[in-house]
């Protein structure tokens, strides 16, 4: 073979093998790329082909799938009580892409999950039956607060201590996520939501930090009990009052103006809410051990999963003096989701330790069997020792026996807890939120819950946590602890 004949035919084979190579980019790689793609319309057409797998409570599905009339996508969405769950659910929409369990379990709702295919499904590529997502959502206790938030803006957290099931999930005004799953009235009722002052897309017990005020005492307690700045609950601590910011002028009131709170203990501060106490303390700590405490129960946590992705509750680094006392109250920059401060009140409940909190029980196929359980095995992590975690659940007894939590006792039930109210607004210049954080335990049943009233319509001088909040946890509570 001479050198030219040579030469053309190596050429040829480059650019044969060219071809090959670049045939096997686009069918495997830009491919792949094309079919995920969220404007691809087959993506919809398959995903709507068949009814969707479901969302469980109690055995009960609370979504199902409806034959459609036109069109191109067979079925559409459904949901039973969608304004009850839809802080659980989210939405799968033949518009929008999905969010809540909808979106994280998307795969295993439509059957394309491969953990759900046999070999022969593998080989052939053919769809297979959806599987199903089973919450670990008390009905009860979700309806407790649903009911009890009422007309309110706020969002409302349950959890048992002891297995870290998140028993209810709710955030007000909700929406009916049904608004959103067909595609021909889905862009009028999304441009609706979007609309909606209040916000009622926004997941507020999941996804809007905000100031968690007096119930971040907790927090400061724990730590003040854990690095032995306090042996207990009832010595005496060194804190004048009114207390003066540091290195500043201003003075840090109480809300009780008449509360025994100079050098009070931290069981009548916090049975009296005593600024003066846990703003000192704060200091007294330094920032990074009231974070490192803050961190241990959950805060700047940027990966929080239950298994929806939670927003981080923040505590902040950089503070001077002032700063810090600020954050003692659970002011300045402190924000925490009412998931977070369940949390707090469920490791304090449970013997200062912290189960994973999940909403998800197990993922199963078709025919019910487990894929994933999420209730064999939860992490646990120690917070505190078995004596902080007594010594603050005496303490936050004490608030609800006999202190500002009054509003959350129930009859043959020990509960603990405590209030909070945050400023909102430059200068304090808008409606406060109120919180409550408690626990609850009768017999063999426990319940830790967390509560936030954003907006009530109350009159200012009417907003605190005892009065707006404390209902709502205590309803929670007694339906828990019924079931």
């Amino acid at each position: 073979m001479n050198k030219t004949i040579r030469r053309a035919s190596v050429f040829s084979l480059l650019l044969v093998l060219s071809l090959l190579v670049r045939a096997t980019w686009v069918q495997f790689y830009e491919g792949r790329a094309l079919a995920d793609d969220k404007d691809n319309r087959r993506n919809a057409i398959q995903t709507y082909a068949a009814p969707l797998g479901n969302i469980v409570v109690a055995g009960e599905a609370i979504t199902g799938s409806a034959r459609t009339e036109d069109g191109d996508l067979a079925y559409k969405r459904t949901y039973t009580d969608g304004e009850l769950y839809a802080a659980v659910t989210g939405y799968a929409s033949q518009t929008y892409s999905a969010t809540q369990l909808e979106g994280i379990y998307q795969d295993v709702l439509n059957g394309t999950d491969n953990r759900l295919k046999s070999p022969l499904d593998t080989v052939t590529g053919e769809r297979t039956e959806p599987g199903n997502v089973v919450t670990t959502i008390d009905p009860d206790v979700q309806k407790a607060a649903y009911e009890a938030l009422g007309d309110t803006k706020g969002a409302a957290v349950a959890i048992d201590p002891a297995t870290g099931r998140i028993l209810a999930v709710v955030s007000t005004p909700s929406y009916d996520p049904a608004a959103l799953t067909d595609a021909n009235t889905a862009g009028t009722a999304w441009k609706e939501l979007k609309a909606d002052s209040d916000k009622p897309l926004t997941n507020r017990a999941l996804r809007q930090p905000l100031p968690p005020g007096s119930t971040f005492k907790l927090v400061v307690a724990a730590a003040a009990l854990e690095d032995g700045l306090y042996s207990s609950v009832d010595e005496r601590t060194d804190s004048p009052d009114p207390y003066t910011l540091p290195d500043t002028t201003t003075v840090l009131e109480n809300e009780n103006r008449s509360a025994p709170c100079e050098n009070a203990t931290i069981r009548t501060a916090l049975q009296y809410s005593c600024n003066n106490v846990f703003a000192k303390m704060a200091v007294d700590l330094g920032q990074d051990k009231v974070r490192g405490m803050a961190e241990k129960f959950g805060f700047n946590d940027t990966e929080q999963d239950v298994p929806v992705r939670a927003y981080a509750s923040v505590y902040p680094s950089d503070m001077d003096r002032a700063q810090t006392a600020l954050t003692g109250i659970g002011q300045f920059d402190v924000t925490a989701t009412p998931l977070q401060m369940a949390m707090v009140s469920a490791a304090i409940a449970n013997d200062g330790k912290l189960v994973s909190p999940h909403m998800v029980a197990q993922v199963t196929d078709g025919g019910g069997e487990v894929l994933q359980d999420y209730d064999s095995d939860p992490d646990t992590e120690r917070i505190v020792s078995s004596a902080t975690a007594g010594e603050l659940q005496s303490a936050m007894e004490t608030v609800v026996s006999e202190g500002t939590g009054t509003n959350a006792r129930i009859d043959g039930a020990t509960v603990g807890g405590k209030t909070g109210t945050a400023q909102h607004g430059e200068n304090n210049s808008k409606t406060p939120y109120a919180w409550f954080t408690s626990y609850a335990k009768s017999g063999d049943r426990q319940v830790a819950v967390a509560v936030m009233v954003e907006q009530s319509g109350a009159a200012r001088s009417e907003v605190s946590g005892n009065g707006l909040a404390a209902p709502v946890a205590r309803a929670m509570m007694q339906a828990a602890l019924a079931g």
